[in-house]
């Protein structure tokens, strides 16, 4: 995969890869090491080298990817709908929600 994926191709690729190992070890299991990735990640901010981050970033992402495999969403889809038409709280592409709300 030389060229950068598109979320369709990085979560066939997720799940060509570990679906099977993923189901069987459930949803549940797979929070978990979601969890302890996004621990990593926030080492890696606090701490670590741009490399570090680069490599948490991905790691999060897959385990994230992988969570979705096993409960069956389409990323694609699930990001089209919630973000396709702008910030989800204000409906804006540049986000004007105010600093205290969360989007």
């Amino acid at each position: 995969m030389a060229t950068s994926p598109t979320i369709a191709d990085f979560q066939q690729l997720i799940r060509d890869m570990y679906l099977e190992k993923d189901i069987a070890r459930g949803v549940d299991g797979t929070f978990m090491w979601l969890m302890e990735e996004v621990g990593e990640l926030a080492a890696a901010l606090r701490e670590g080298t741009h490399e570090d981050r680069k490599g948490e970033f991905a790691d999060v992402l897959a385990w994230l990817t992988t969570i979705a495999n096993v409960v069956d969403v389409d990323l694609s889809e699930a990001v089209r709908e919630k973000y396709g038409d702008g910030c989800p709280g204000c409906r804006k592409l540049v986000c004007a929600c105010d600093d205290t709300e969360k989007p």
